[in-house]
């Protein structure tokens, strides 16, 4: 199996899905954890250049989550909710305030590859290639990439 040391993001062209992937040298348990623990979410998601503060946090199927990304005077806020929370994969919907029509369900994958290596695999579907082509638009790559290198470095620091 071929490592990914940089993130991949691809747009299916069957289906509105985005697809992210990136290994990391971690466990399956501690990127799980990465993704559920409020006070470690907000360490590394989004951009360098966002903070990001939670609002409500209830990490447990069936439980929703809030929070916002700021920017100077600019907060940009989401939503969801956790629809299962398993050892191996997180399935959740997710809303961006600023449209909130659309709705993606993301399904993360934890596979773990041995040796202290998990590769994450994620797709977020929507509802239509428009709703896709938008999100692709709206700099969710700078986001993943900045934020999966920050998880990378907290795994490295052994802060998760």
């Amino acid at each position: 199996m071929n490592e990914l040391t940089e993130t991949t993001i691809e747009a299916d062209r069957t289906l509105p899905i985005v697809r992210v992937a990136r290994d990391f040298t971690a466990t399956p348990a501690q990127l799980l954890r990465a993704h559920t623990d409020p006070e470690l979410f907000v360490r590394w998601v989004g951009p360098d250049a966002l903070t990001t503060r939670v609002d409500r946090w209830d990490a447990r199927t069936g439980g929703s989550w809030r929070y916002v990304s700021v920017d100077g005077d600019t907060e940009h806020w989401f939503h969801g909710s956790f629809h299962e929370i398993g050892p191996s994969r997180l399935v959740q919907t997710f809303t961006y305030e600023g449209a909130p029509d659309g709705v993606a369900l993301e399904t993360v994958w934890f596979e773990d590859l041995g040796g202290g290596r998990t590769r994450l695999r994620s797709q977020s579907l929507v509802d239509s290639f428009d709703a896709r082509d938008a999100i692709l638009r709206s700099g969710m790559e700078v986001g993943v990439t900045e934020g999966y290198a920050k998880l990378e470095r907290m795994l490295d620091d052994g802060a998760v």
